[in-house]
């Protein structure tokens, strides 16, 4: 911290140094960007920056201004339609858009702060060029910048364009997500026709709420606990079983080991959402699943041991709390073991053959081998994987959506907050703005759900990736 503080300090400094020791053109460029330039005959360069500058300048006061300068309300002017008697005409006043208002807002803010940075950058430019010509150095033209930007600054003429994509599609979403969290944005307060305002911390203050209207408190931990426990079983039950089918697969007694891994490979080249649509309706409550069980006498044994209720003619492997959480589960794990087979297919093959060599001669059993020497190696190659398979698995709309889709909680108190037992954070904010229209609270659980995943990965990772392992596995 205290490096990036003196980082931000110098540069400011630099700035400060540029203004007050420059000479006319570096001066002259406080108002237009590309005079220095233009004064030291980089006329191409000057005329760039200078409409650069005339751009930002008409954007902000003909574009962006209007909404910045309401952003602290939201709005004053709500909708409304009058109707005149002469013409039998229906008139729209000149009304405020909160929504529109909060969008271009933050554009604004951001395209200004990107234009102070590139003032401040284009100012310190204009003095190093003074101390250039001072020194007698060489000026580059246009061309040679152009060059320059080619050869070598290559990577920062690559990097533009994706950063401003990042910055357009990531950041400017991300910031609007946060900014929804401290309003009323829900169904009542639904732009154009009704206005929504900022309301702090009431929105988080929320979620941890429970009480007769209000039952957030009560869902939001169940809801994260249960989304905890799907993505860390989920994980290890498609990582363990990967590898335990390579590692069988790759055994020297099993043949035809390519049509094997044919067969498995077969499950990843269908389309995952056909293959949840279709195992969600065989273990429908009248799915086949169900109607096989019940003529070969598992339902009524189930009753007879007390796992089914006797008010069951069927089992309900996905309507049911309880159930529905391990056949997601299960389904899960026939859905993922075969791409985790091939990623342990690849390692297992490549794990140095003088460690497997060494591991016999000292005399070390089969499986003494594959605990000490190969689970070793595949956790070192696969340990960031796995980081990212469990943030994945929290963020797995697709399992969680498409096979309990039908599901119907009984809990008044989880039905109060538009939630279910099988959902995930990512379901339960999806059905929030799909369904509800209640984006005030899906932005504080998506909000939540990234402060999650953060906190996960960064202690994962700093564990994981020490650096000291590499000579080990080498």
């Amino acid at each position: 911290m205290k490096k990036l503080l003196n980082k931000i300090g110098k540069y400011f400094a630099d700035f400060g140094k540029a203004v007050a020791k420059g000479d006319i053109w570096t001066k002259l460029s406080l108002v237009i960007m590309g005079a220095g330039y233009i004064g030291r005959k980089q006329i191409v360069k000057g005329i760039l920056m200078t409409i650069v500058e005339a751009c930002v300048i008409l954007f902000t006061t003909g574009v962006t201004w209007p909404f910045i300068s309401k952003l602290n309300t939201l709005g004053t002017v709500q909708r409304e339609e009058i109707f005149d008697p002469l013409t039998f005409e229906s008139t729209v006043n000149d009304y405020d858009n909160s929504l529109l208002i909060l969008l271009y807002g933050i554009v604004g803010i951001i395209v200004i702060a990107a234009f102070i940075l590139l003032y401040i950058k284009n100012i310190k430019n204009q003095y190093a060029l003074q101390k250039q010509k001072e020194e007698g150095k060489h000026i580059n033209t246009f061309r040679e910048d152009v060059k320059e930007l080619i050869n070598g600054k290559f990577h920062i003429t690559l990097l533009t364009l994706p950063s401003l994509g990042v910055i357009v599609i990531n950041v400017i979403p991300i910031i609007f997500m946060i900014c929804i969290a401290f309003t009323n944005y829900d169904d009542k307060h639904m732009p154009p026709t009704y206005l929504f305002s900022w309301v702090g911390w009431k929105n988080f203050k929320s979620l941890f709420t429970n009480s007769i209207s209000v039952s957030f408190g009560y869902t939001f931990p169940r809801i994260l606990c249960w989304t905890l426990i799907w993505a860390v079983v989920a994980t290890f039950t498609c990582f363990i079983g990967g590898i335990l089918l390579a590692q069988l697969i790759n055994h020297r007694w099993v043949k035809a080991k390519k049509l094997w891994r044919s067969l498995f490979v077969i499950t990843i080249a269908i389309p995952q959402f056909v293959t949840l649509l279709l195992v969600r309706r065989m273990f429908a409550d009248a799915g086949i699943v169900n109607t096989f069980c019940s003529h070969v006498g598992i339902t009524q044994f189930l009753k007879d041991i007390g796992l089914l209720a006797s008010n069951y003619s069927y089992i309900p492997f996905l309507s049911a709390k309880g159930w529905a959480h391990v056949m997601i589960i299960l389904i899960n794990i026939w859905v993922g073991v075969p791409y985790q087979m091939l990623i342990a297919t690849g390692i297992l093959m490549n794990i140095p053959e003088d460690q497997l060599e060494a591991a016999r001669i000292d005399g070390a059993s089969n499986r003494q081998i594959f605990w000490k020497v190969k689970m070793p190696y595949i956790m070192f190659i696969m340990g960031p994987s796995l980081v990212t398979s469990i943030i994945a698995n929290i963020n797995n709309f697709n399992v969680i959506y498409l096979l309990t889709q039908n599901y119907t909680t009984l809990d008044a108190s989880l039905a109060n907050s538009h939630a279910k037992e099988t959902d995930l954070l990512i379901t339960w904010l999806f059905s929030l703005t799909k369904d509800y229209s209640n984006y005030k609270m899906a932005s504080v659980i998506g909000i939540m759900t990234f402060i999650i995943c953060a906190v996960i990965t960064l202690l994962s990772y700093t564990r994981m990736i020490k650096g000291d392992k590499e000579e080990v596995f080498q």
